[in-house]
């Protein structure tokens, strides 16, 4: 009896097959984009014509390629090519998969296993790939949406290449949509505007735009579809957003460089793409009051009054009413003066305790509340501030013997300008009296 497992339906040819499937490359020169790792000077394309392919680590967002590289590396090597999910794949499948791949190198060929979600897999099934590596008995070939310096270990990086895929352009994905059409035998119902629109809606992703192609195809329409008509039929598509992951860190570190770029226009559009894709507004509150502690300060000490009270307006009106006045803090912090030298000071500081952190204060300024600490000499000495005629004794704060730490320099900018010169005024009222008594 046949297995009707692996026997292929009589009518397995004549199925219909999705347009992703139909316009996979057969070659890596049909791939779309990716040039920075497909071209003749770029790493696989040194690569193949050196004839010295190396395990790698695709690193990209979805939709860009990368499962369809790595079965045309096998094809153009001549490696058998082996596919594993990390998501679905434990501990058994994968003694499975090697011992497979030992018994076809014994026969003569190599294997290329890909492994998709690599980052899925834990540090100790991530180290049962070391041994296979070293000894040839596969080149992997990994595949990950996160970035491998937080997610693979160091060992099984060591032994293979990071190479980076970008979502691709806009130009790509147009080359994509008329290629698709190639292969439909017809152009879409869509007007300039709307072809535009639905490039966009793909958001980078080429499968994404090939399944919209075909939902679009498929519609029966005798006049070219405007941009509102072609957003009424399709569903918006979400933006790539994980609040837990790699894409987080990258728009929140857009929207604090933003800030202190001093861009207002930029650091909106970063809030509103995170807000789009779901952050907590929670979160950006917390942020951007770190932005003005950390990068406005004292040259504007209002900055972080107005995120605290753009804070609490949002948990008093909540969502959505409430991302407005977070939207005009961010507002607000891009267009303030810059300063992060409090934040310098404070990590000086901070590096000095570390090295003297056993140096006790000097005894003038410590209190004395008992006879014994008296006849210590504990605040013998001090100098009363507020007895000075101009309320400033000059005395030392530091320990004995301790250089004198200069950690705070205000800028020149908002109102550290004044802070400047009253730092200045101080130090040069200090030297005065260090000078008046040096004499003495």
């Amino acid at each position: 009896m046949p297995d009707l497992f692996d026997t292929p339906d009589d009518h397995s040819q004549s199925a219909p097959r999705p347009l992703a499937d139909r316009l996979r490359p057969q070659t890596l020169a049909d791939v779309i984009g990716q040039e920075q790792v497909l071209g003749p000077e770029a790493p696989l394309g040194v690569m193949l014509a050196s004839g010295s392919l190396g395990s790698l680590v695709l690193w990209g967002p979805p939709g860009v390629g990368k499962t369809t590289i790595a079965r045309l590396l096998a094809k153009e090597t001549n490696l058998h090519f082996e596919q594993i999910s990390a998501i679905f794949t434990g501990v058994p499948e994968l003694r499975k998969v090697f011992e497979a791949a030992k018994l076809r190198r014994r026969q003569g060929r190599g294997t290329l296993l890909f492994v998709d979600e690599i980052h899925r897999f834990n540090k100790a099934q991530q180290d049962g790939f070391l041994p296979h590596m070293e000894d040839g008995t596969i080149l992997l070939v990994g595949a990950t949406t996160e970035n491998p310096s937080f997610e693979l270990n160091a060992a099984l990086l060591s032994r293979a290449q990071v190479l980076v895929l970008n979502r691709l352009a806009t130009a790509d994905l147009e080359r994509l949509l008329s290629r698709a059409e190639k292969e439909l035998g017809k152009q879409l119902p869509l007007d300039g505007a709307a072809r535009d629109a639905l490039v966009a809606m793909a958001d980078g992703d080429g499968r994404s735009l090939l399944n919209l192609v075909e939902q679009v195809a498929a519609w029966k329409v005798t006049e070219k579809l405007a941009p509102e008509a072609l957003t009424r039929r399709l569903m918006k598509r979400a933006a790539k957003y994980d609040k837990s992951g790699d894409e987080h860190y990258n728009l929140i570190s857009a929207l604090h460089k933003s800030v202190r770029g001093s861009d207002p226009d930029a650091a909106l559009y970063w809030f509103a793409r995170m807000l789009e894709g779901g952050e907590d507004p929670r979160f950006l509150a917390r942020r951007i009051t770190r932005m003005a502690v950390e990068d406005i300060g004292l040259a504007d000490p209002r900055a972080q009054t107005v995120c605290l009270h753009a804070w609490e307006t949002y948990e008093r009106l909540g969502s959505p009413e409430g991302e407005l006045a977070l939207a005009q803090a961010v507002t607000y912090l891009a267009l303030a003066p810059k300063s992060n030298a409090g934040y310098a000071a404070f990590k000086s500081a901070m590096d000095a305790a570390r090295k003297t952190g056993s140096e006790p204060p000097p005894k003038h300024i410590l209190n004395a509340p008992t006879k014994l600490m008296e006849q210590q000499g504990y605040g013998a000495g001090y100098a009363y501030d507020h007895d000075a005629a101009d309320g400033f004794s000059g005395q030392n704060y530091f320990p004995d013997g301790m250089k004198r730490g200069i950690y705070y320099r205000p800028v020149d900018r908002g109102f550290e300008r004044e802070l400047k010169k009253r730092v200045d005024f101080f130090a040069g009222l200090r030297a005065k009296r260090q000078s008046d008594r040096s004499r003495n």
